[in-house]
């Protein structure tokens, strides 16, 4: 059996517990050792195997997997954040259906969720923005037309973007080509939820500039859009004493303020 797991963010804390459980209980770990904080790794029993996927091809990758399910050994493909987020795990399944092999998946915290955490954000703000957007500036894998970095900029929803971190001096022009003012909030957030961790609030025209002042070139995710600074929003609807919901009227005080049990 092969279990692709998600481990978070960075901080070995952040990895969920069912993915926690099921590295102590792994005969054999395929980790992303470029992306995945090794200390995670502490976690393992003591005769587990242990493999570097940055260090190996997809035939490499599967062929452990098959030599594992042959001696009839639990695997744990240790993806970094989530692996339905850039992990590159369809293609891996795939093949794992050809072989007959089974395998299930065990969500995971992705980086732009370790970095609103660092900031303290909610990219979803009553009158600025209710989407969030997690989009990719193209490089060595394409990116569809239809998904420019432009057509999303459009919308001025918040954006999460991956892998483009040594790419803002043209993310900022497409940004800014694609609608947003160059005065519009932005963050840099260097190894979210890792110990070495760096976060820099910004604007879109100054993502470049803030990048080469503190040489941040990789492992970072830009966060672009109005709710990052969280001004001018209005409050939620859900809380407002005017607003009825399943479990209270409105009008009514809340029998929780007299009775807390």
């Amino acid at each position: 059996m092969v279990y692709f797991v998600g481990a978070g963010t960075g901080a070995i804390d952040l990895i969920t517990v069912r993915g926690m459980r099921l590295l102590e209980r792994a005969d054999v770990i395929v980790y992303a050792g470029s992306l995945v904080n090794p200390h995670l790794l502490d976690y393992k029993k003591a005769e587990c195997e242990i493999y570097n996927s940055a260090k190996l091809t997809l035939d490499e990758v599967l062929a452990i997997m098959q030599r594992s399910e042959a001696e009839g050994k639990m695997l744990v493909r240790l993806h970094t954040g989530d692996p339905s987020i850039y992990g590159a795990v369809r293609e891996q399944m795939d093949e794992l259906d050809k072989l007959g092999i089974a395998y299930e998946s065990c969500p995971g915290v992705s980086a732009c969720f370790g970095a609103a955490a660092s900031l303290n954000l909610e990219y979803t703000l009553p009158d600025i923005s209710q989407s969030l957007i997690i989009t990719r500036m193209e490089g060595r894998t394409k990116v569809p037309p239809r998904e420019s970095i432009e057509s999303f900029a459009a919308h001025q929803a918040s954006m999460a973007i991956y892998l483009s971190a040594g790419m803002l001096d043209e993310l900022s022009k497409r940004l800014i080509a694609g609608g947003y003012s160059g005065e519009t909030p932005a963050a840099i957030v260097y190894k979210a939820t890792w110990p070495e961790e760096e976060v820099y609030v910004c604007t879109v025209e100054k993502l470049p500039q803030t990048a080469s002042e503190h040489g941040i070139t990789k492992t970072a995710i830009v966060l672009v859009g109005d709710a990052i600074t969280h001004q001018n929003y209005k409050k939620s609807r859900l809380y407002a004493p005017d607003f009825s919901t399943e479990f209270r009227q409105s009008g009514e005080l809340s029998k929780n303020h007299f009775n807390r049990s």
